[in-house]
């Protein structure tokens, strides 16, 4: 049975999750890599996302405040032997209700080129290709995408 958790950063499922979505990345940025993870730290991130499978955890997610009315999601992960199931999208949906329900108006993310599972989920789950933002907004290697969230 699938079990969706909304927890904080300092979730130790959510911690072990990030260590293999680190080793994953290492290897598909190269060097790179310690240009993006200056960025992924996940101290203090207040809305975490671990999903379940018969208490074992397979997938999370994170989404920090980014400007005022605009989450970004961070630190999507689902173990390899559960992908293709949709739990990556339902992870993203949670989170996005999460979002709507702290009146927040849409969620912005970055995700690699190198990453191209991760930027079919985002393009099925309704993310708009962005001009890249921030410290995304020079590089190469990088895609960014935004979601118009609905309120109530």
């Amino acid at each position: 049975m699938i079990k969706l958790k909304r927890t904080d950063s300092n979730n130790s499922d959510f911690i072990a999750l990030v260590n293999y979505l680190d080793e994953d990345l290492a290897k598909r940025d190269g060097e790179d890599h310690n240009f993006y993870a200056q960025y992924n730290k996940i101290d203090s991130i207040g809305h975490v996302v671990v999903t379940y499978e018969n208490s074992q955890p397979i997938a999370c997610g994170a989404i920090k405040k980014y400007a005022p009315k605009i989450m970004e999601v961070k630190r999507m992960y689902t173990l390899p032997e559960q992908r293709g199931k949709g739990i990556g999208a339902k992870v993203l949906q949670e989170l996005e209700n999460w979002a709507t329900e702290l009146h927040y108006e849409k969620c912005i993310l970055e995700t690699g080129k190198k990453q191209p599972e991760a930027i079919k989920l985002y393009i099925k789950c309704g993310y708009q290709l962005i001009p890249n933002y921030g410290q995304y907004a020079s590089v190469e290697n990088s895609v960014c995408f935004e979601k118009k969230l609905i309120n109530d």
